[in-house]
């Protein structure tokens, strides 16, 4: 087996400025026979418990049922798995938690039940709280005594979340904190026992956090708004009327609360990207099935090369984002492991280990999301008209995917964030993004060497290809930060299209990689599926790198700097030309043949 090397060495973000090597990077073949299984005991119980009443879960009159399936998930130990040993969980590492979370993931209104509960839910305290705070709490969420609720959004702060309204104001006697205000959108809701709460003490400007008992009173709600898509999901507006909280639940540190935040969605976002590969994986077996079933014209539409199409493409994507996914939670494990080595408290470095891949987090939560949205449609489709029956399954997956684009902090946002952070740590010299950028300018006019040396190894014509996709990103980039200096930011435009390139180009190396460590692993031959999505992906990336590039250089660039820099971009998108439909029908066949997702 090919074993992991230098892996804290790797900074978030250094993947756009440094060639990594495949024995860098975690797949999911290495998993352990212990964390199959432990995933497979979430897959066995949303198969028993979940599945069978879904339609029970999205119609009920009130949240019993929920509360009944949140119940046996914790006697099972599903709520804990990120909580220490010491506070009644099993303390997994980061990666074995985005596992779970995706077995966890096609559960539909239950897996954003279990989410919210697991991560907004319970992990402020866990990171943020004091030692008396993580006694009384972490236990009862762990078990699933208490259910857990985050309280942020308000009517006129989305987005912008420190612009909320609520107050705190601190009692005549100084022993509790008086909360006023209102909070939308909040799951689980209607059912939660504890609520953790974002409001600005007296005149602050940031917000504090606060841990909020459902007994401490005061406490009123509207009725379950009603939703496009996980209708059984609780979700409520709830309303703070003079609701008095013991100084000492106040979390972490005053005008702390839009830390918390920030470092809580980074987390929140990576997870749902691990989570919707599991929602994913299930719509294509679901479909791959139909697909089999249904005859038209003598034979199983799954003959038709149009179907295999489909089925071959949303199996790409979705073997893609995964290898994503994997890489940066081994990352995070490895940062974490780093900074507890140095001393650093296991509370802070799991922060700190988060935060520093907040630009993955972004980008995984993007296309994670997005894929799944490409999944449902297209196997809406597969179905035809049953696809558009709610008699059907494809019905409420369509629906329940939509969400994801909006939580976590929109797509729009997260593509802005990812390359933002890009830049501010370029500007503090955490990346050396302006050299790299500035060695692409210089490198697009000269002659380019075609005389140079063959190097040996496997994938080394598909790893240039790599290595010139991110000069393509830094070309565009570094031009552009020259241009607008400091009012890039108000840029939007040409950052989403940057975005989309970062985006593709980790990803299709991230599938690159992974395949290459398989290959070393377990050979060519036991590889050759795999390897076939690579390519396939490999060939799509350059092309969307392609497009979003000349979107970018032509918003901007005139005269001689546009014609050189689309040339640039032209030398920088070529690949050698292959047969995909040949190799979508590989994929497509074994996943007709294994009536279910392949990889």
């Amino acid at each position: 087996m090919t074993l992991t090397a230098n892996k804290a060495s790797i900074k978030g973000g250094e993947f756009l400025i440094k060639d990594i090597d495949a024995s860098q990077i975690f797949i999911p073949e290495e998993f352990t026979e212990e964390q199959q299984m432990i995933a497979q005991t979430c897959i066995d119980f949303l198969r028993t418990e979940v599945h069978p009443r879904l339609d029970e879960v999205d119609y009920a009159k009130n949240t019993d049922l929920m509360v009944e399936l949140m119940d046996k998930a914790g006697e099972l130990g599903l709520l804990g798995t990120a909580i220490p040993e010491e506070y009644g969980g099993f303390g997994m590492n980061f990666n074995t938690s985005m596992l779970v979370a995706e077995a966890c993931g096609g559960g539909h209104s239950f897996s954003v039940a279990l989410s919210a509960h697991t991560g907004i839910g319970t992990l402020p305290i866990l990171y943020y709280g004091n030692e008396e705070q993580k006694a009384k709490y972490l236990p009862k969420l762990a078990s699933g005594e208490w259910k857990a609720a985050y309280c942020l959004t308000e009517p006129d702060s989305g987005s912008d979340a420190n612009s909320g309204k609520t107050k705190a104001v601190l009692s005549e006697d100084g022993k509790h904190f008086i909360i006023n205000g209102q909070k939308m959108w909040i799951t689980n809701g209607g059912f939660a026992d504890l609520f953790i709460v974002f409001a600005k003490i007296d005149s602050d400007k940031s917000l504090t956090a606060f841990i909020v008992e459902k007994d401490f009173g005061g406490i009123t709600m509207n009725e379950e708004e009603r939703k496009m898509g996980i209708k059984g999901s609780s979700t409520r507006q709830v309303f703070f009327n003079d609701c008095k909280v013991p100084v000492e639940n106040q979390l972490f540190t005053r005008e702390g609360g839009f830390k918390i935040a920030v470092n809580i969605l980074n987390i929140g976002r990576i997870k749902l990207a691990s989570a919707v590969i599991g929602a994913s994986k299930g719509v294509i077996s679901t479909a791959v099935n139909y697909a089999n079933e249904r005859k038209q014209f003598g034979t199983s539409i799954s003959h038709f090369g149009a179907i295999k199409h489909k089925i071959a493409e949303m199996t790409v994507k979705v073997f893609a984002s995964e290898s994503a996914c994997y890489r940066a939670g081994q990352n995070i494990d490895d940062a974490i492991e780093d900074l507890l080595a140095g001393g650093m408290d296991a509370g802070q470095a799991k922060l700190k280990g988060v935060e520093q891949f907040a630009i993955e987090c972004a980008m995984l939560k993007v296309h994670g999301s997005e894929v799944l949205d490409y999944v449902v449609d297209e196997g809406v489709q597969i179905y035809g008209g049953m696809g558009f029956s709610a008699e059907a399954p494809m019905d409420r997956a369509y629906r329940d995917s939509r969400i994801n684009r909006i939580f976590e902090g929109t797509n729009e946002i997260n593509r802005l964030l990812s390359v933002g952070t890009i830049v501010k740590r370029a500007m503090k010299g955490e990346l050396n993004l302006m050299p790299a950028a500035m060695a692409v300018g210089q490198e697009i006019m000269s002659i380019p060497d075609f005389g140079a040396e063959e190097e040996e190894g496997l994938f080394i014509a598909e790893k240039k290809v790599i290595k010139n996709l991110k000069k393509a990103t830094l070309m565009i980039a570094g031009a552009a930060l020259q241009k607008f200096m400091m009012k890039f930011e108000q840029e939007q435009e040409i950052i989403m299209d940057l975005a989309d390139m970062l985006i593709e180009l980790y990803i299709a190396e991230s599938t690159l990689l992974r395949v290459e460590k398989l290959i070393g692993m377990k050979g060519e031959a036991a590889s050759a599926l795999q390897r076939d999505a690579a390519m396939i992906y490999l060939h799509t990336a350059v092309e969307k790198v392609n497009n979003a590039g000349k979107s970018a250089i032509t918003s901007f660039a005139e005269g001689d700097e546009l014609r050189v820099m689309l040339m640039g971009l032209k030398r920088f998108t070529k690949i050698e030309p292959m047969n995909l439909k040949d190799a979508r029908r590989r994929i497509a066949e074994a996943s007709i043949e294994k009536n279910a997702y392949v990889f």
